[in-house]
């Protein structure tokens, strides 16, 4: 089929391109500028310029496939509220164009959703007890999912916190920095947290099964590492950067991570045995700490 991709050019969206272009599909790129155009083109995709702040770039780029992958978020956590808007307003637009179709949607939220005070690991089946007051996110998995019963075959994944792999820009290497600058590894409390991550290739063929196999309704769970304490990566931080590993709480822990306390602070346990069951996927790559320890996180 020819999917529209968004975020094409990204992280994951770089490596979810390649994983369709293998497997037989077309795709059409959603890039902000000529030059990842360009580079879009080489992979033997085509592009489309445009970004999520241009719904009727959006629409087009919808209307002209017959499906879709939405990956572009705008990753400015510091106005996290205003851009989880404008990622509901990207989903909406797209999603009007697809009703009654049954052509593929799948959307993009994370695990985060279903974060929880007990370790009790959290399924595809539950649903965020959050509001939007609360994680703002929860409006993205809520609008793709809204087009579900609209003759739309709307999926989510829900990705982990931390998507690794070379190239990662995400919240281990902030936190890496954080130790770096503040001379400490810190975790939070006791560390027994729970963090959730996936390799980004492991993603990238999730997007694509979910895309050919899911059917309308269903949440998936990019997780390779179904939850790893954070005091272990804080750990192996101070290892590779020689520094004392400590813990941190209450306004200590707010002082050294600032906005990101609330993310690293999160218990956040989830299974992925029905997004295993329901596409056949399994995670084949490195786990997160394996990564951190032979990777490029501190080069």
């Amino acid at each position: 089929m020819r999917v529209f991709v968004t975020g094409a050019s990204g992280f994951i969206g770089s490596k979810v391109v390649p994983e369709l272009l293998a497997a037989g599909h077309q795709v059409l790129g959603l890039v902000r500028s000529e030059e990842k155009a360009k580079a879009l083109v080489a992979l033997g995709a085509e592009a489309h310029l445009g970004d999520v702040e241009d719904l009727d770039s959006l629409r087009n780029g919808a209307a002209a496939c017959d499906g879709v992958i939405h990956l572009a978020f705008i990753h400015d956590f510091a106005n996290f509220k205003e851009v989880c808007e404008k990622d509901a307003k990207a989903i909406a637009a797209m999603g009007e164009v697809l009703k009654g179709t049954g052509k593929p949607f799948v959307g993009t939220s994370g695990t985060l959703m279903v974060a929880q005070p007990s370790d009790t690991p959290a399924t595809e089946n539950d649903k965020s007890p959050f509001g939007v007051n609360q994680i703002p996110r929860v409006a993205s998995e809520q609008t793709v999912l809204s087009f579900a019963s609209q003759g739309v075959r709307a999926t989510v994944v829900r990705l982990s916190p931390s998507v690794h792999d070379d190239g990662d820009k995400g919240f281990i290497p902030m936190i890496i920095n954080t130790a770096r600058e503040k001379g400490v590894s810190a975790y939070i409390g006791d560390g027994l947290n729970k963090w959730p991550a996936v390799h980004r290739l492991d993603a990238a063929r999730l997007y694509r099964l979910a895309l050919e196999k899911g059917n309308a309704g269903d949440v998936f769970h990019g997780v390779g590492d179904t939850g790893i304490p954070t005091k272990e990566i804080a750990e192996v931080i101070g290892k590779k950067l020689n520094l004392p590993v400590v813990s941190k709480s209450g306004d200590e822990a707010a002082a050294h991570f600032t906005w990101m306390t609330h993310f690293f602070g999160a218990n956040d346990p989830v299974s992925n045995e029905l997004t295993k069951q329901r596409l056949g996927w399994e995670p084949t790559h490195p786990g997160l700490i394996e990564d951190m320890e032979t990777g490029t996180y501190f080069q």
